[in-house]
């Protein structure tokens, strides 16, 4: 394995940790256990974008810049299911 898949597996459980933060902060049945989960999520979204900074410096990952009139129609589509 190079270095690159080991950033990509890091990455990834990273990803997947914070999911299941997220889903145990919101079915969470205390204020307690709820901050618990909330804070742990914080710390891992800053594991996970201190990797992604990592690998996108090393050319490993980049992100692209989405286009303002793609940004424009998930508003709108958005703004139209709230309603």
């Amino acid at each position: 394995m190079t270095d690159r898949d080991y950033m990509e597996n890091m990455l990834l459980l990273e990803k997947g940790a914070c999911d299941l933060l997220m889903h145990g902060a919101i079915e969470s049945s205390s204020t307690d256990v709820h901050q618990t989960f909330a804070t742990s999520l914080g710390a891992a979204l800053r594991r996970q974008e201190q990797i992604y900074g990592k690998m996108e410096q090393k050319g490993w990952y980049s992100g692209e810049q989405a286009q303002q009139s793609k940004i424009n129609e998930v508003k709108m589509k958005f703004a139209q299911q709230s309603c």
